[in-house]
């Protein structure tokens, strides 16, 4: 299934404008959230082809999200590409336990981001 609606999810507005602005300019159709309440209820309306999520949020962090979107056989076919600040080792470990497809660290690079958007379709 062709990727073409993104929903990024990051309590940054700086880093939801960036992405936002990144990935229509690329030709997706993007939607954002600023939390995990946020997210559940964009994905219930919108449904993504592809979910940018970050790990540090107020309230549930990115990889309890991520959990339970992967574990959710509504939206466990849903990809996540986890976009954080967390550059450890362990922490890509840790999200890709959690479901996430792909692990990118900010701040993003335009054309690795596009590369790993591109692998998934």
């Amino acid at each position: 299934m062709p990727i073409r609606k993104i929903l990024v999810v990051d309590d940054s507005k700086t880093e939801l404008m960036f992405l936002s602005d990144l990935l229509q300019k690329n030709g997706f159709a993007v939607k954002t959230a600023e939390n995990a309440d946020d997210a559940m209820r964009r994905l219930e309306e919108e449904h993504p082809d592809l979910i940018l999520m970050d790990v540090v949020m107020p309230g549930q962090n990115g990889f309890q999200l991520t959990r339970a979107i992967a574990r959710d056989p509504k939206y466990a076919a849903i990809p996540i590409i986890l976009c954080t600040s967390k550059n450890q080792e362990t922490d890509r470990v840790w999200g890709m336990r959690q479901g996430a497809r792909d692990y990118i660290v900010k701040p993003v690079n335009a054309a690795d981001l596009m590369s790993k958007i591109t692998a998934l379709n």
